[in-house]
């Protein structure tokens, strides 16, 4: 779906944001290997999403073109802090404001579920994501080390720029 500068202001007010649902699973995994998103075939197999939807049922949003998810941001939060697990816009779609609102949408979520702080995890060599982050106010802690331990066996699903 190649979307021209001319067309793009008009396409943008085509655009419904709503809730996701496990109904919108397919599309936006497919979105999130697209756009180069970090995954594993367990947390984010249709039964962990589906698990992670429950726990947190208003949070997480897609934006839809034409029937088709064209954005998502997958997020939570544990109670006292929020994060954002995955969020991307179709590569066809950028720089239409897609981004920066479901940004709002979910943060406006965590705020009325009382949640101050939020956080998120990028790939150092995710340039794009990074700068877009940066833009959105969220800063880069350097006084901290991000540790992960797996309770299960996974397979990472890298984007290629990591590899």
């Amino acid at each position: 779906m190649e979307i021209n500068s001319n067309e793009r202001k008009k396409v943008k007010n085509m655009i419904e944001y709503r809730i996701m649902t496990i109904d919108d699973y397919e599309e936006a995994y497919e979105l999130w290997i697209r756009c180069g998103n970090g995954l594993n075939n367990k947390d984010d197999s249709r039964e962990g999403i589906d698990k992670y939807l429950k726990r947190n049922p208003s949070t997480s949003y897609v934006a839809v073109l034409d029937k088709k998810v064209v954005g998502v941001i997958l997020c939570g939060h544990d109670g006292r802090r929020g994060i954002i697990q995955h969020a991307c816009v179709s590569p066809d779609c950028r720089r239409m404001g897609i981004g920066n609102k479901l940004v709002d949408l979910a943060l406006d979520a965590l705020k009325k579920e009382g949640i101050n702080k939020v956080l998120l995890v990028a790939f150092k060599k995710n340039e794009g994501g990074n700068a877009f982050w940066e833009a959105q106010g969220f800063t880069l802690r350097e006084d901290l080390n991000y540790r992960n331990k797996a309770l299960a066996e996974m397979i990472r699903i890298d984007p290629d720029y990591v590899k």
